[in-house]
């Protein structure tokens, strides 16, 4: 049986957001306090590609902050990667930690198809 799934993603897991930053080969985040230009936020620190501030991630709210002025501070394709991945690592640590196994499918339009192996190990 196959059921199409759509993910709005809280960050809240720092270890799969790390994994995320790692499969995107971007630095480990950094627990830090970031200058952006509204303001101070403070959480997880990932620096994006040509973006002039980092994206700030508070794992307890599950909240992305970031200033990217509309795209002209950074690409917002660069942040929709990272939530993608963040997505996608998130889903295949949960459901290995239920004794699932995960495959993965890239597809044309940018999207990925995981389909989750019941009792399947990876």
């Amino acid at each position: 049986m196959s059921h199409i799934v759509t993910v709005k993603a809280q960050v809240k897991d720092p270890a799969a957001l790390a994994v995320a930053c790692n499969r995107l080969g971007l630095a480990s985040p950094t627990t830090g306090t970031a200058e952006l230009f509204s303001g101070q936020a403070t959480g997880l620190l990932v620096n994006l590609p040509n973006w002039r501030f980092p994206v700030v991630v508070d794992t307890q709210a599950g909240q992305v902050h970031y200033d990217n002025f509309n795209g002209a501070w950074g690409s917002q394709t660069e942040l929709d990667r990272l939530l993608q991945a963040y997505a996608i690592e998130k889903a295949r640590i949960e459901a290995r930690k239920s004794g699932n196994s995960v495959t993965e499918q890239s597809l044309p339009d940018g999207s990925v198809k995981l389909t989750i192996h019941l009792g399947g190990a990876s």
